[in-house]
């Protein structure tokens, strides 16, 4: 008998009709449901650090600015440092994740994720503090794709499937509402260098609970035979890097993007980016990024939309926290406080949508999560001086979650059932790729308006920011109108659907 050759393997269906009940059914690699239970937690923990780590720094940042003397035109840096790394090292981590399994990869950003929270706890300037929080977007970069690897590779298409994924993109408003909590509370209280030890504490712990709960998928990964494409990983990393770095900047350079620091990276990323597509498309043997996948119209235009929504919640994430502290003059804490409804409307979504979600079209999902992308920046950008909190920034933080945690998991959902075994690294690494850079590159476009706008100022250069994010937003919303993903049913896998193809064949 042929050896299993992945984690869904060891379970074949023989017949269709056995499709729904085994979508239901606890995956065969667990034990018993404590198990499962114990591995649900190791991979949700991780993304609940990694939105720890993103958001709440927000909170603390003022004060570190003051304390290690950022200027105010630096302070973007710090901020998107993080995701810039993550961005542009998920697409190479992913494949390592493909080349070695997903529990070693995972298991190693984990520790090295933990180790960079715990340094930056102990930085003195602004230089250290760039650096740990670069270390930790390359811990990040390990962490995010695996973790969904993981989850699409143990779990079939199907009811249990939906659920998991959406507790999985529910942990992440609650990871954020964590990381505003915690750093407002250790900024009046402790010292915002108690925000990354606290959350060094709660990654270690993460950390050696991943190592005994996820399942070792080493030798099934190297029996895949998987390579490393090095030539597209030289051109597309430095591209990435070198584009969002000039974007990022551009609003803080003297002379804009005449500036030689500006317009040199930013055409020397162009060149090189172009020379990946050239590399990825009619060179490598084995892409990083295959274009085949892409041969499913909808899976392109997919990820084009969510590159524009992620982008608006980044700009609603960095300039909202901003706005209430600077603008409407809060304090940390109480700033904290305002965005609760995220992690309440987090858990609320997850025990709910995963039971509805193969029975909702996709359709229809993209466009509630396109009318809450436009609530939120659209309320901040008509809010009055001095805002009633339950009419204005309740509902946008309402309506910010609705659209986060539901585009996350039908993202992830479609994206990691319609890819193989063999390219579920490529799968995780596709989607927060495209979240990362999504963010970095439209918080460099709010920066811009944000630079340009100082004459209206403080309040009114911040709604230049969210009136940037409503008109992506509704760009984006008009696309998913006329999207079609289907349903997220039970069904069988692309693996396995390509073995009764074959089979097919064969006997015809």
């Amino acid at each position: 008998m042929k050896p299993p050759t992945d984690l869904v393997d060891v379970e074949v269906v023989p017949v269709l009709p056995d499709v729904e009940k085994l979508g239901r059914h606890r995956p065969p690699c667990f034990p018993s449901f404590m198990a499962e239970l114990a591995f649900c937690f190791s991979v949700m923990h991780s993304i609940l650090m990694a939105d720890y780590l993103i958001s709440g720094f927000n909170t603390v940042l003022p004060a570190i600015s003051i304390e290690l003397n950022i200027p105010p035109e630096s302070r973007t840096w710090p901020s998107s440092v993080l995701s810039l790394v993550a961005g542009a090292m998920l697409l190479p981590i992913g494949r390592l994740a493909d080349m070695y399994g997903s529990y070693v990869v995972f298991n190693v950003g984990y520790v090295w994720f933990t180790l960079w929270t715990l340094v930056a706890g102990f930085a003195t300037d602004s230089l250290t503090l760039i650096v740990c929080r670069a270390m930790q977007g390359l811990g990040s970069a390990c962490i995010l794709p695996c973790g969904i690897a993981l989850l699409g590779q143990v779990y079939r298409p199907g009811p249990r499937k939906n659920l998991v994924f959406a507790m999985y993109g529910a942990v992440c408003p609650v990871g954020f509402f964590l990381g505003l909590f915690v750093g407002g509370l250790s900024e009046e209280v402790l010292s915002w260098r108690w925000y990354f030890w606290l959350g060094a504490i709660s990654a270690a712990i993460g950390s050696a609970a991943s190592l005994f709960s996820i399942p070792n998928d080493y030798r099934d990964a190297r029996r895949r035979g998987c390579g490393m494409d090095w030539l597209g990983t030289l051109t597309t990393v430095p591209g990435l890097l070198l584009v969002v770095y000039a974007i990022t900047d551009s609003s803080h350079a003297p002379n804009g993007w005449a500036t030689p620091r500006i317009c040199v990276p930013m055409a020397v990323g162009v060149v090189i980016l172009a020379l990946a597509v050239y590399v990825e498309g009619w060179v490598a043997t084995d892409p990083l990024l295959p274009f085949d996948i892409f041969s499913d119209r909808r899976m392109a235009v997919l990820f084009g939309c969510i590159f524009v929504v992620y982008g608006v919640f980044g700009i609603y994430l960095f300039y909202a926290s901003f706005y209430i502290e600077l603008v409407l003059g809060k304090s940390p804490f109480t700033t904290a406080l305002w965005f609760a409804p995220w992690g309440i409307g987090g858990v609320i979504l997850a025990s709910t949508s995963g039971f509805i979600l193969h029975l909702v079209p996709g359709r229809v999902l993209l466009i509630f999560c396109g009318v809450t992308s436009i609530i939120p920046v659209l309320l901040f950008a008509l809010m009055p001086e001095d805002p009633n909190y339950w009419a204005w920034v309740l509902p946008a933080m309402v309506a910010e979650t609705c659209c986060v945690d539901v585009i996350w998991t039908v993202t992830n959902i479609f994206v990691t059932t319609n890819l193989p075994t063999r390219r579920q690294g490529l799968a995780g690494s596709l989607v927060n790729c495209t979240l990362f850079l999504g963010i970095c590159f439209f918080l460099g476009l709010a920066d811009i308006g944000v630079g340009s706008s100082g004459h209206l100022g403080l309040a009114g250069s911040f709604k230049v920011a969210f009136w940037i994010g409503v008109v992506f937003a509704v760009i984006s919303l008009g696309v998913m109108t006329f999207l079609d993903i289907g349903t997220a049913k039970s069904e069988l896998t692309v693996d396995e659907q390509a073995r009764v193809d074959v089979s097919g064949d064969s006997q015809g």
